[in-house]
């Protein structure tokens, strides 16, 4: 008997024959619908990193001008289109003329910024700004070429060493990236169809059985002989049904050799191509649809069902093949993908996780306002044992929930896997960020962290223009917008640290919020006065905010809650309470006379709130080098 065979029978479907259309879409909504959040994400991912998106114009050298969604184009052919443009101007001789060009593009970008500084896609400021700018305009390009002509002597030889790096990195793209992420969203959706939930770190899952290279290989020689069949044409289109299954084989069994996953499929698909192409056909309404809403449709519904749906298609053929012993079946060895382990299997794999959790008492409970401040925002009024004790147990119940879950038979039993995983070290990390902080704790990690972003503004600052100046609104070394967004992050997202992708994304909510509002306040209080201001920056909301500086703030905000603050509290509770308490008061009366004389007397003056004056003058001072040095061509 081939293994999964007994388990793997359903009572909703026929052992003769494959299920019906209807029966496949109507199990794959259901599927859609318990994971709708995370297959909607994986869908996005391959098809941005495969290259489809709704982007504007025609593929070419000013795609990136026009940003109003009309026409649907592959982000890799516009790119490859732009490369080709440039490598045939540079090998007609016209390089001067694209140098140009370029020069023309940037000086276009800097005058339309300070025409128009409220643009949201500012491109004369900041890092963002200047990337854009130089992707957009080839400048990128240019500087390659002019490296590489330095190196190999001629135009012509570093144009080829161009062509050549640039196909070697385009196919290394497509084989280990692409490829390889489409196997792992047809893994994670195959998960969803039998377990409840599908962790988000199962992305990893070929890194941690170590076949990464393996699958990219398998699934680049696949594509080859398809390439190769395609140039007989109606052989391409039979052998791409042939061959459809491979990704799945591949997806349930990753060290699969390449030429047996290839069989395998051609085995499988024997008799079901036509059925296969019909399936595909009846997508058509959502295909049209998706060009209707300009693509809004397929992100939101349309790619994750029909996947869904391939997904039930390929269960169906394996559970044929199985039960008609096709030869090679027995490959397909993941039981577990298409089935609950019994719970007596479950518990055997798992009997460690069972024994610590059988030997678990309860958690012990906060009561009254300590209750609630612990619970809602992680702080405390004062350094309890019991609250240490409570903070070890939390961290080392959040190791194991993770076998918990597959021990309940909720998520995939990464244990029964034929494929050994490389196990995750469970330690314990010193930095235990499942903590709760002590009120003088967050008093004092306040103008720690005021301090620490006072440090970072005044260095860039001094990097930048070479000059020393107090930066922020109050006259000491603190910048409290620093502080008080770490501290809000703190408090605030307290029950979300356990989900890091959530807590880096409502990091970037919560600090544009704060940012923008301090920057409305600051302004309506002060006659105008800016103390910050991001116009020119791409993707910048009324010069209050920028993409840039918000992307910064949730790294930083990642290494606050995760590292730097479970650090600072680590030391602060070696302090004696009475000294933690007494630098607290002393710091909290200086800010205080402080923000009381600054009311009165901000901290202003250049390189502080001479923001408008540099805008305006930045295109015209930017400008006038360039424009000189034509005059000079010209005489």
């Amino acid at each position: 008997m081939l293994p999964g065979m007994p388990l793997e029978t359903r009572k909703t479907e026929s052992r003769d024959k494959m299920r019906t259309r209807k029966q496949m879409k109507t199990a794959a909504k259901k599927n859609l619908k318990q994971h709708y959040f995370l297959f909607v994400l994986l869908c996005l991912a391959v098809s941005l990193l495969g290259g489809e998106l709704v982007m504007s114009g025609t593929p070419g050298e000013d795609m990136a001008e026009d940003m109003t969604p009309q026409t649907r184009v592959t982000f890799t052919d516009a790119i490859v289109t732009s490369f080709t443009e440039f490598v045939v101007d540079v090998a007609e001789g016209k390089k001067e003329d694209r140098e140009q060009r370029i020069r023309e593009k940037e000086e276009r970008y800097m005058e339309e910024a300070g025409r128009d500084g409220q643009e949201i896609f500012g491109r004369s400021r900041g890092v963002l700004a200047s990337v854009v700018n130089k992707l957009a305009s080839g400048a990128y390009l240019m500087t390659l070429l002019v490296g590489l002509r330095s190196l190999v002597g001629t135009d012509e030889v570093a144009i080829v060493v161009l062509l050549l790096g640039a196909l070697a990195l385009l196919c290394l793209f497509q084989v280990f990236v692409v490829g390889v992420c489409r196997t792992v969203a047809v893994r994670m959706f195959l998960e969803g169809r039998c377990y409840e939930k599908v962790p988000g770190q199962r992305i990893w899952f070929l890194l941690r059985v170590k076949k990464w290279c393996h699958v990219a290989v398998a699934n680049f020689v696949t594509d080859l002989f398809l390439f190769l069949w395609g140039l007989t044409v109606i052989g391409g289109v039979i052998k791409s049904y042939s061959y459809h299954l491979v990704p799945y084989l591949l997806a349930e069994n990753p060290s699969m050799k390449t030429l047996e996953a290839i069989t395998l499929s051609r085995r499988l698909m024997k008799g079901h191509k036509w059925e296969c192409f019909v399936l595909e056909l009846s997508f058509l309404g959502w295909d049209l649809l998706g060009i209707l809403t300009l693509g809004a449709a397929n992100i939101l519904f349309g790619a994750p069902y029909k996947m869904a749906v391939m997904a039930e298609y390929y269960a169906g053929l394996r559970r044929l093949g199985i039960q008609n012993r096709v030869e090679g079946a027995e490959l397909m060895d993941d039981r577990y993908l298409f089935a609950h382990a019994d719970k007596y299997t479950l518990k055997n794999e798992y009997a460690d996780i069972e024994r610590e959790y059988g030997a678990q008492t309860e958690l012990p409970r906060l009561k009254g306002i300590q209750g609630f401040l612990a619970e809602t925002f992680g702080v405390t009024i004062g350094q309890k044992e019991e609250i240490r004790a409570l903070e070890e147990e939390r961290s080392r119940r959040f190791l194991l929930e993770y076998d918990k879950k597959a021990l309940e038979g909720k998520i995939y039993p990464t244990r029964l896997h034929p494929i050994p995983e490389k196990r995750k070290r469970k330690w314990v990390v010193s930095l235990n960020y499942l903590r709760c902080y002590s009120v003088w704790s967050v008093v004092l990690m306040f103008f720690a962290l005021s301090f620490v972003g006072w440090l970072w503004e005044v260095g860039l600052h001094l990097i930048a223009d070479g000059t020393f100046v107090n930066r922020g609104v109050l006259h000491g070394p603190w910048l409290p917008i620093y502080g008080t967004g770490s501290v809000m992050m703190l408090l605030l997202l307290n029950r979300f640290r356990r989900k890091p992708v959530l807590e880096f994304v409502l990091a970037i909510a919560l600090c544009g919020c704060v940012e923008y509002f301090t920057s409305v306040y600051l302004e309506y209080v002060h006659d105008g006065t800016r103390w910050w201001d991001y116009t020119g920056y791409f993707l910048n909301l009324h010069g209050r905010i920028c993409a840039e500086g918000l992307l910064v703030f949730g790294i930083g905000g990642m290494a606050i809650v995760y590292v730097l603050a479970p650090f600072l509290d680590g030391l602060l509770r070696r302090v004696p309470p009475r000294v933690l308490i007494a630098a607290g008061i002393l710091l909290l009366c200086l800010f205080a006379a402080d923000q009381v004389y600054s009311s009165g007397h901000p901290n202003e003056g250049k390189g502080i709130t001479d923001y408008q004056s540099q805008i305006q003058m930045r295109p015209q001072i930017r400008m006038q080098p360039q424009i000189q040095a034509r005059e000079v061509r010209m005489v």
